[in-house]
């Protein structure tokens, strides 16, 4: 019997309203990784996601989700309690009541994508609630694979490839960068097999500069807008789009690469991303950019305590 087959012409078409989940972050029924090395916000960063689609509000507090729908989360690392915790700042800063949502969170304590019963279960939760986004965080905690052997690492993803098929639900995956990866590119600083990267229809990756955040998106068939720079606000906890002064260059006219050092020149001590900004007095975004060229260049230095200028 041969394969089902159509002229191009009769393909089926997607309307714009239906290609985004959260637009421009996440697609519609798109898999995708959620990256970052450790402690660089990738779980506030799926929570908020998560938030956003259940409550039909703003993700970060600027992308609005395209309609409420149901969410599906697994959180493998965090106790109920903490999870809960977080998800109640996150629904405060939305203006949303978190027991109104429709956002379930699976309490069973193991969940293993290399075990046939585990995704079988998984299938049948999904079958019953029929979410439109599936949480998985960390995918370190879902499984026992050598996660730098594509041979093992594909099956998993291929299983959650199918689930996204059969549910059309979209899947996030928080997944850990490379400790070592500072300047490679986002998709290609993610830990073990190029799989990975491969795989997603819609990945965010998480960077840390000092107490600031810096968020690329990255899509398969859609532009992926410039780089956020995000923060952690503790009243309420949640994430959020760092503030930042319009730019306002000096009668000089001054590039951001010189301004930079031109303040690291007149520092007594290394300088953090929040007093570069003020003394640069340029956007956060500008100022993370023009930080990556001079490290790259070697020009300037980073330390615990901030940047300087290299010797």
């Amino acid at each position: 019997m041969s394969l089902p087959f159509l002229p191009a012409g009769q393909l089926p078409a997607q309307a714009p309203e239906q290609r985004w989940l959260i637009e421009p972050l996440w697609g519609a029924e798109a898999v995708g990784i959620i990256g970052g090395e450790p402690k660089c916000g990738k779980s506030f960063l799926a929570l908020d996601l998560a938030v956003a689609v259940a409550s039909g509000t703003a993700c970060l507090g600027r992308f609005r989700a395209a309609r409420a729908a149901r969410v599906l989360l697994f959180a493998a690392e965090d106790p109920l309690h903490v999870v809960r915790e977080r998800l109640e700042g996150i629904t405060a800063a939305r203006g949303v009541e978190l027991r109104t949502l429709p956002l379930y969170v699976i309490t069973s304590p193991r969940l293993r994508l290399d075990d046939s019963t585990h995704c079988e279960r998984l299938c049948e939760t999904v079958e019953k609630i029929h979410p439109a986004l599936l949480v998985l965080d960390p995918f370190v905690r879902l499984h026992a694979i050598d996660e730098n052997a594509a041979g093992e690492v594909a099956p998993l993803l291929a299983f959650l490839r199918q689930l996204q098929r059969k549910h059309h639900l979209a899947v996030a995956l928080v997944h850990h960068a490379r400790k070592d990866a500072g300047r490679a590119r986002p998709g290609q600083a993610l830990r073990g097999s190029s799989e990975f990267h491969a795989w997603g229809d819609s990945n965010l990756y998480l960077r840390r500069r000092d107490q600031l955040l810096r968020l690329s998106v990255e899509h398969r068939a859609a532009r992926s807008p410039d780089d956020l720079t995000l923060e952690l606000a503790t009243d309420p906890l949640a994430l959020r789009i760092a503030d930042s002064p319009p730019d306002t260059a000096p009668p000089s006219q001054l590039s951001a690469v010189q301004r930079i050092q031109q303040a690291l020149a007149g520092a007594a001590a290394p300088l953090g991303v929040r007093e570069l900004r003020a003394a640069c007095r340029i956007r956060s975004e500008t100022l993370c950019a023009a930080l990556d060229v001079l490290l790259a260049e070697g020009r300037v230095i980073q330390s615990p305590d901030g940047y300087s200028l290299a010797a």
